[in-house]
């Protein structure tokens, strides 16, 4: 059954072309995470403090057409986000923004629904140096881009123009009309993974990026969110013997905020440590949000350096000054990171400290990870420490 289900699903993509299946790549993984705090109303590993999630991702690209001069290939995606019915047991909590619930945890009658939706369906034409594609993708440009750190993942409908005919730049041109994301900062994916448009009118984004000198790279970005805001990011990146280096500058006209910020490290045999520094305007947030919302701050991520490793959204608020320092050190026993974020929000008054430390380690197929995550933020309230487990499943 399984291998027929594969069989249709690459039939749908090479359509009446009489191609072998031997050019059709099926991959995808099954993930299961899951998070308890304390410092709130309840303990480490309660029900009330605690949430868990399980999502399979399924893709599919296939060659439709590969000559000297043209190569023409298709993808498909779908995605699977269950809660497996732990809520109300284990936990109350799911990690997907995607479900729909009803009932209540408190009495026990909560039932979170499991939803699947196709995260992509697209076709890619190469021609010399230039590469079209069209349809739902995953984007990774600075201001609208996929986000992969929970279980589920938006994506968008789009078309994108890459070119390389000139020496070490590559010239990028694309139009983003909707995407999935939530919008308003309760999480990465709409409910039902539901498409709106992107802004209200779309997106215009073009970009240019060159490495004529290889330590060097060099990025500027324009976007032109129709009806909504126009937005730009410069970024400049060193990597020369065992130093790293960069900075960012980024603007949006949205009441004309800015937010710049500076990197650097130094990899020393197999320990590497990185410190960057950020600033936001005080005019207004520059919190780009990759779903619908562009000039909210919610809780998306940036591509900003300093961004903490979990509390998003808290970088890019107006004012907001950041420290952040990272440290990677991979051992014979798992791979160990410390993120360290400090914010000062001048605007709010609520000044937030994150310490995070990881462990990960991947027995062939399987990729784990272990989190503990301490944050306290200078509100009045209790700081709060967080295990996280992530299990994944690569086939």
């Amino acid at each position: 059954m399984k291998l027929t289900k594969l069989s249709l699903v690459a039939a749908l993509l090479i359509g009446s072309s009489a191609m072998a299946l031997e050019n059709t790549k099926v991959t995808g993984d099954a993930n299961l995470y899951y998070q308890t705090q304390d410092g709130g109303a309840n303990d480490f590993f309660e029900s009330g403090s605690s949430a868990a999630d399980i999502s399979v991702n399924l893709n599919v690209t296939t060659d439709v057409l590969k000559t000297d001069s043209v190569a023409i290939s298709a993808g498909v995606g779908y995605t699977v986000l269950t809660t497996l019915g732990l809520e109300g047991t284990m936990v109350d909590g799911a990690w997907g923004a995607a479900h729909t619930a009803s009932g209540s945890a408190a009495n026990g009658t909560q039932n979170v629904d499991t939803v699947s939706w196709v995260n992509e369906a697209w076709v890619a034409t190469t021609a010399g140096k230039t590469t079209a594609k069209v349809g739902r993708m995953e984007l990774d440009t600075p201001l609208a881009f996929t986000e992969k750190w929970t279980i589920e993942k938006n994506t968008f409908e789009s078309a994108v123009l890459i070119n390389t005919d000139i020496p070490n730049t590559t010239l990028v041109g694309a139009y983003i009309g909707r995407g999935n994301g939530a919008g308003n900062g309760q999480g990465v994916v709409a409910t039902g993974g539901e498409f709106t448009n992107y802004g209200k009118q779309g997106a215009y984004v073009v970009a240019a990026i060159n490495n004529s000198w290889e330590p060097l790279t060099l990025q500027a970005w324009y976007y032109d969110i129709v009806a909504v805001a126009q937005a730009s990011w410069l970024q400049a990146d060193l990597s020369m013997n065992n130093i790293v280096a960069g900075a960012q500058y980024t603007t949006l006209s949205i009441k004309d905020s800015a937010a710049a910020a500076v990197m650097i490290g130094y990899n020393y045999d197999v320990i590497s440590a990185q410190l960057s520094y950020s600033q936001v305007s005080t005019l207004g947030d520059t919190g780009y949000n990759t779903a619908t919302s562009l000039a909210t701050s919610g809780n998306s991520q940036t591509k900003l350096y300093t961004d903490a490793w979990w509390n998003y959204g808290q970088v890019t608020v107006a004012g907001a000054k950041t420290v952040h320092l990272t440290v990677e050190a991979p051992t014979s026993v798992a791979d160990l990171a410390l993120y360290v974020t400090s914010i000062d929000h001048v605007a709010v008054n609520s000044d937030l400290l994150e310490v995070t430390a990881t462990a990960t380690k991947s027995m062939g197929p399987i990729d784990a990870t272990l989190a503990y995550i301490y944050t306290d933020i200078d509100n009045n309230a209790d700081a709060t420490s967080i295990i996280q487990v992530y299990l994944t499943a690569n086939f």
